[in-house]
């Protein structure tokens, strides 16, 4: 059995005056050799699941197959493997333009539907009446990433999803190398129905670290770069970041989970809230940046009421 965690108080929602909201987590920077700079909050080596911070790392398999040559990919589609996007137009187009390189039907595709994440895109569905479809999923361009794995390599294609399948083994070893995880930690499956490992947290920013800072992986550092919007879309912290600062990686995860990478400094780190939180994973990995001296970013920690008045603010802690 692993030892229990012990996360740190790292948010308090102060309403008139009293706490009324709290949230608890960890905060890890690390090197690229595993080296912890700072911490906060013990997690003891409990092992997390990686959820969609490990899409970058999956994505790696498309430079080492060259899926990038076989396919001739633009960096949108790069993008568009590792991307937890937001469902919105420009996110489908891309989605659909890689899948009909690969040339497969989309009964292959086992993501299954979910609504778009983009509150603007949802709210046309409602005044459409239109119901969302495969390609607004948030993990299509992973699936499909992996459809081409399987066609490239003559492997099934109609259980790529399945644990034991060549593919997922394939990902499974090249994670663990770039993590340098030893250890055999618990899987799951993700939303999404495919494979995800976990590890202990300060394993994943030195994943991070040794995709983005080796020379060849460029195409996938450069497809973050150049196309954070991709990444994630409307409101998304990864895309927020990446835009306002562009020597910074960044990727979310459910779980709330969030790993920002210093190209500079390759240096690392990652955002856990206990709860899951996504408002008190946005603060923490802001106020993370400006206490890094990594970058300024402005989000709102007002509480207000629904007619405008400030009534309360949201605080970090740590």
């Amino acid at each position: 059995m692993h030892k229990s965690t012990n996360p740190e108080k790292l948010i308090q929602y102060i309403r008139s005056g009293l706490v009324e909201q709290e949230h608890f987590g960890f905060v890890i920077l690390t090197d690229r050799e595993g080296k912890i700079i700072e911490r906060v909050g013990e997690d003891r080596d409990y092992p997390h699941f990686l959820r969609s911070c490990a899409k970058p790392l999956q994505a790696s398999l498309l430079i080492d197959y060259e899926l990038d040559k076989k396919f001739d990919l633009t960096e949108e589609e790069i993008a568009i493997c590792c991307a937890s996007h937001a469902g919105e137009e420009i996110h489908v187009d891309v989605a659909i333009n890689f899948f009909k390189k690969i040339g497969l039907s989309e009964n292959y595709l086992k993501c299954g539907l979910h609504k778009p994440i983009s509150k603007t895109e949802k709210e046309k569905l409602i005044i459409s009446g239109k119901s969302e479809h495969i390609f607004q999923n948030n993990c299509i361009g992973k699936h499909i990433m992996m459809l081409a794995l399987c066609k490239v390599n003559n492997w099934d294609i109609e259980t790529y999803y399945e644990i034991n399948h060549p593919l997922q083994i394939a990902i499974k070893e090249k994670i663990n190398s770039l993590c340098r995880v030893k250890n055999d930690y618990p899987m799951t499956k993700d939303g999404c129905g495919v494979p995800i490992m976990s590890m202990p947290l300060r394993k994943m920013p030195v994943g991070f670290l040794n995709l983005f800072c080796d020379p060849k992986y460029k195409k996938i550092t450069d497809a973050f770069i150049n196309y954070p919007y991709i990444i994630g879309g409307e409101d998304r912290l990864d895309t927020k970041i990446m835009t306002e600062c562009k020597n910074l990686i960044a990727k979310v995860g459910a779980g709330g989970l969030c790993i920002v990478v210093n190209l500079e400094k390759e240096e690392a780190f990652i955002v856990k809230i206990s709860d899951t939180d996504m408002k008190a994973r946005e603060i923490i990995t802001i106020d993370t940046l400006k206490n890094l001296h990594w970058a300024d970013i402005q989000v709102s920690r007002d509480i207000k009421t629904l007619h405008g008045e400030i009534i309360g603010t949201i605080n970090s802690i740590y």
